[in-house]
């Protein structure tokens, strides 16, 4: 299996196969509206504008399991994220990352790249991950690595 293999909701509620991604790189991203490193929407942003003419796709994922720091409907998010950060990249329906309820390509992405000492769960909002065109999960990030410290891995994958 492979990251193009899976179907997430868009905001709009309707599924989105990531098999329309085939062919870029992508920077997935679980995401929230209220948490500290919220901020981070700009550089993401900055990553999609600065890459995305040459194959790259951020993929943000909302997520309220940490903290519930995204109480917010779908259509709240997308106005949210448009008014304050300008954001232009897909954004998804809110999923869990972990549990029981985890959505099937967070626990793919897990799998494919766990954490520190192997662990598979995410610890906290703003983790990423970063496919290569193939749609084999090449690397993960903490919440706490801003985007732009990204930018060497992701030129890396796009040529």
């Amino acid at each position: 299996m492979n990251v193009f293999d899976f179907t997430a909701s868009g905001l709009d509620g309707e599924p989105v196969r990531l098999e329309r991604f085939r062919g870029q790189v992508l920077l997935i991203v679980n995401t929230a509206s209220a948490c500290g490193f919220t901020p981070q929407y700009r550089a993401l942003e900055a990553l999609h504008r600065q890459y995305g003419g040459r194959g790259l796709a951020v993929l943000g994922f909302p997520c309220n399991q940490f903290g519930k720091q995204e109480p917010g409907t779908e259509a709240q998010i997308d106005a949210f994220c448009k008014t304050n950060y300008g954001i232009s990249f897909p954004l998804f329906a809110k999923v869990d990352v972990n549990g029981d309820g985890a959505h099937p390509l967070f626990q793919h992405l897990k799998g494919e790249q766990p954490g520190v000492l192997r662990t598979q769960a995410i610890k906290w909002n703003f983790t990423k991950f970063l496919v290569g065109r193939d749609g084999q999960v090449v690397r993960r990030y903490a919440p706490t690595t801003a985007p732009a410290q990204i930018g060497a891995d992701i030129e890396a994958l796009l040529v």
